[in-house]
């Protein structure tokens, strides 16, 4: 029988592919579209309008010489600009590939493009102009920006039949960088995906559709756009930061836009249970609208569910709302839906997946009823791997059938998954493989070569899984608590860095734990097995032992205020708050700028009314210390200003002290001091200003006296480290020119990047200079903007100036930075005071000695940079300069780029000037 979804589908195939399904989308449902909810002003393509800037790209693209066959690697971030380059390479039946970027690594990055140039025959990456700037150097690959495209996109193109055997979309694996594989998924693959989808979820054009999830998840990309755009329902998209940062956005979300389906990973349906536990009165919502919630990408806990059913029905959401799901990049996605939750499931821990949309088979490769490998055949399954005959060998039977890795049972057609054959763990929807994380790890000083293990772990009624890391470490770290918790924190950073979120347990264990197969294989599986039955209890106990002693041991909160903060740190942390000690600070425990974002929100519910702005962590970081900030903001009272903000407080070496740059700010400096961790104190100097009622600095005098006094508050006596950033190097020389006054040795004085003469360039910074320097340093606008807006603002007035720049700049990032335009306002004109104050400085006197850290600069070549103007400061210092080449740019040097070069340079330098021994680097 045919269905009525089918009908268009059959068509498209029999037309010109996946385009048709645009082509009719814009032709009879002109008024639907997608509309963008991620900035402050919500931005709408109707379908007219997608279809037509596709077009025009599509163009472009020829102009840019590709044809049908040659690939096109998006890296495009933004949805508004990925979906018309998208659907550009689909009308002109180009494959299509999805990249996102690897900021954090850039060797990683460099890698990945490295392999994806090679594996997709040279395709032509399309990015945006800021991203541009940051890709690493990638010999012939070839590369474009959006921004050039929409520039060059003078007419519209003709779209280009394409078959069902065509590719349309490749998409890499979760695999390493270098091995990465491209699930090849042709039209005829993701017409039938559709086509089943939209029958199984009685989709039309009347639905309303919402997506939170990036486009790196082929669940956002086939279910969450292109799925309501094949039946012509309107789409809408918000960003992934909104909804982290308050699960509850997304209930209202789905209120205020009377949405009827939408897709999440089970484990926002923990955080949201979370969130509404802890209001303290219902919120104003109607959720009779929504026929049903897509669950898939991880298992789904029977408890997470029914208690989100539980918790929303008040609410209007009907019981038989939560739909969980099984699909894979392989099978285009969702493609089993279990639509008898939670009923159906009644006493299991994990429910069913369900049952497969039309013209989907499964069997399991054991009898009915018994565990095996879950086999898939149908017309959605990817027939193999882009130009890796190997893998797709691998990947399927000899009778043809796809093997997903997962072990599962059979009840009829209703399948239960029960495990995986693959070593890989799923964290909050994302599938990451055991070995790539691994091969990262084994590369770390302390860690004993083959003997690291990656597994998952659930602790009982947990919502997602969770990362477990075992490694034995090195004979000299395991006599050497300090080293130990040193490598811990290195692990920890090392897997945030990687993969973006922390393990939830690291585990040193002796050699003689781990188990091997003859063939030296570690089995995690076993060791999963081992640690959830209690075997490693005591190993556990110690390293919280351990690091609640390398923290300063535990402190017990005090107060309601200091005890509510802990449960919140606690939740932020997967932690028991009996745990979270009132003084440890929020990055030593591991925090990141997500993490801040999600504390925000918590305090906001949990205390009403109290203003947390980024800052407030970074100068306030303990709960000790956060808890007072409340208390002050809740009694009236006024923060007093302090100067100093400890980004690491560990470590017995001298402390390093350093100032900020001319805006003023200090965020600059939170890369480079994680690398400081049980070696020195890391504090940074930020501004007076910041906070309501302080008064900014009348004087450069001023200034200098006032971080001189809170230096020494901090460290009475000598010897001192201290340096500073660009602006913050002239008032770095000062104070230390202050303290050597005092009788105090400064045996280590550092320039990062600045000459000793700033008043020209202060003169050079007007009102609009300053606050797009501003804007770049928070990373609103990019480098090559910066270069440009100063002129196109200055006819504007200021506080249209300051507009402009808060529009250029991605909604998540004003998120991030808790930034709206006053906030903004009140800091672009504290940095123009203090550009103020330098156009009065002028450098005399001298210091003993100083180190000057060198980059390419703002203009001119970096040998004339050090031979005309770094050279002077030989004039200021009784002994010659020491002069130290590091990568990068002024703007860039402790960015994620270069940071670790940096730190490294810097490190070697300090242990020099004060005669400390360097720590082994991790």
């Amino acid at each position: 029988m045919t269905t009525i979804q089918e009908i268009p589908v059959r068509r498209a195939v029999e037309g010109r592919g996946l385009g048709a399904l645009l082509v009719r989308a814009a032709a009879e449902f002109p008024e639907h579209g997608v509309r963008y909810l991620s900035s402050e002003q919500p931005l709408e393509h109707t379908y007219p309008q997608l279809l037509n800037e596709s077009l025009r790209l599509l163009n472009a693209l020829h102009e840019k010489g590709v044809r049908p066959g040659r690939a096109v690697a998006l890296l495009l971030e933004r949805p508004e600009d990925f979906i018309p380059a998208f659907w550009a390479c689909l009308l002109g039946g180009i494959p299509v590939c999805p990249l996102v970027p690897v900021r954090t690594d850039p060797q990683r990055w460099a890698a990945q493009l490295n392999h994806v140039d090679t594996l997709l025959d040279g395709p032509l990456v399309v990015t945006d102009s800021r991203t541009r700037e940051e890709l690493p150097a990638v010999q012939g690959l070839s590369v474009t920006t959006i921004e050039e495209l929409a520039l060059t996109a003078t007419d519209t193109a003709e779209s280009t039949p394409a078959s069902p055997d065509d590719t349309a979309l490749l998409v890499l694996t979760s695999g390493s960088t270098g091995a990465a594989k491209a699930v090849r998924l042709t039209h005829g693959n993701l017409l039938a995906s559709m086509a089943a989808k939209a029958e199984t979820q009685s989709l039309t054009p009347a639905d309303v559709t919402l997506n939170w999830i990036s486009y790196d998840h082929v669940a956002a990309l086939l279910e969450a756009h292109l799925l309501p755009l094949s039946v012509g329902a309107v789409q809408l998209h918000t960003s992934p930061e909104s909804v982290l940062a308050d699960p509850t956005h997304f209930l209202r979300l789905m209120d205020a836009h009377r949405v009827t389906m939408t897709f999440t990973p089970n484990f926002l349906l923990g955080l949201i249970n979370k969130a509404l536990d802890q209001l303290p009165h219902p919120l104003p919502l109607d959720l009779s609208c929504v026929r049903h919630i897509v669950s898939g990408g991880e298992a789904n806990p029977v408890a997470t569910g029914v208690g989100f059913l539980d918790r929303l029905a008040p609410y209007g959401l009907h019981r038989g709302a939560l739909w969980p799901a099984f699909g894979m990049t392989e099978t285009c996605a969702g493609s089993i839906y279990n639509r008898e939750f939670p009923d159906a499931d009644h006493g299991a821990e994990f429910a069913s997946v369900g049952r497969p949309v039309r013209g989907l088979r499964i069997r399991v490769a054991a009898g009915d009823g018994e565990v095996g490998e879950v086999q898939l055949t149908g017309p959605m399954i990817t027939g193999g791997y882009w130009n890796n005959e190997e893998a797709t060998g691998a990947a399927f039977t000899a009778d043809g059938w796809f093997r997903t890795g997962d072990l599962g049972r059979l009840d009829g057609e209703r399948l239960t998954l029960v495990g995986r054959s693959k070593d890989s763990v799923i964290v909050n929807g994302v599938n990451y493989h055991s070995h790539d994380i691994e091969s990262v790890l084994g590369d770390l000083d302390g860690i004993e070569k083959s003997f690291v293990a990656a597994f998952p772990t659930r602790p009982r009624g947990g919502d997602t899984e969770q990362l477990a890391v075992a490694f034995a470490v090195t004979p000299d770290v395991a006599g050497d608590e300090a080293a130990l918790h040193r490598l811990i924190v290195a692990v920890r950073n090392s897997v945030v860095l990687h993969w973006g979120f922390r393990p939830a347990l690291l585990l040193p264990l002796p050699k003689d734990a781990f188990p091997k197969t003859s063939l030296g294989k570690i089995p995690r599986a076993l060791m999963r097995r081992r640690l959830e039955a209690g075997d490693y209890a005591g190993h556990v106990d110690s390293v919280r032992e351990l690091i609640t002693r390398q923290l300063g041991g535990h402190v017990e909160p005090f107060g309601p205020t200091e005890e509510t903060l802990a449960e919140l740190y606690g939740e932020l942390f997967d932690a028991e708050p009996s745990t979270i000690s009132a003084t440890a600070s929020f990055f030593d425990l591991g925090g990141t700028s997500l993490d801040i974002l999600r504390l925000k929100s918590l305090v906001s519910r949990r205390f009403p009314g109290a203003d947390l702005p980024v800052l407030a962590v970074l100068t306030s970081p303990s709960v000790r210390e956060l808890a007072a900030r409340i208390e002050a903001g809740q009694s009236g009272e006024s923060t007093p200003y302090d100067p100093i903000v400890p980004l690491q407080t560990s470590g017995d070496g001298t402390p390093l002290f350093c100032v900020h740059p001319g805006v003023g700010e200090v965020l600059v400096f939170v890369n480079l001091a994680k690398y400081f961790v049980h070696e020195r104190p890391f504090y940074a100097l930020r501004a007076r200003g910041f906070n309501p009622g302080e008064k900014p600095f009348e004087s450069f005098a001023e200034m200098v006296r006032t971080y001189a006094d809170a230096i020494r508050a901090k460290q009475p006596h000598g010897p001192y480290a201290i340096a500073g950033y660009s602006f913050g190097a002239a008032v770095a020389f000062e104070v230390a020119k202050l303290l050597e006054a005092q009788g105090e040795r400064v045996d280590f004085l550092g320039s990062f990047n600045l000459p000793p003469h700033i008043k020209y360039r202060m003169d050079e910074l007007d009102f609009v200079e300053t606050a797009v320097n501003l804007a770049m340093f928070l990373d609103l606008i990019s480098q090559q903007q910066a270069k440009t807006l100063p002129a196109d603002l200055r006819p504007l007035s200021r506080q249209e100036q300051l507009a402009r720049l808060i529009a250029l700049a991605a909604p998540d990032r004003l998120t991030e930075l808790d930034l709206d335009l006053d906030r903004f306002t009140a800091w672009a004109d504290l940095a123009d005071g203090l550009t103020g104050l330098g156009r009065t400085y002028r450098p005399s006197g001298t210091v003993a000695r100083m180190s000057v850290f060198y980059a390419v600069p703002l203009r001119g070549s970096k040998q004339d940079w050090l031979d005309n103007e770094l050279s002077r400061w030989s004039d200021f210092t009784r002994e010659p300069p020491r002069y130290l080449d590091v990568p990068g740019e002024h703007y860039t040097l402790m960015g994620p780029k270069h940071v670790a070069a940096f730190q490294s340079v810097l490190r070697a330098e300090l242990d020099r000037a004060l005669g400390e021994g360097g720590a082994p680097q991790c």
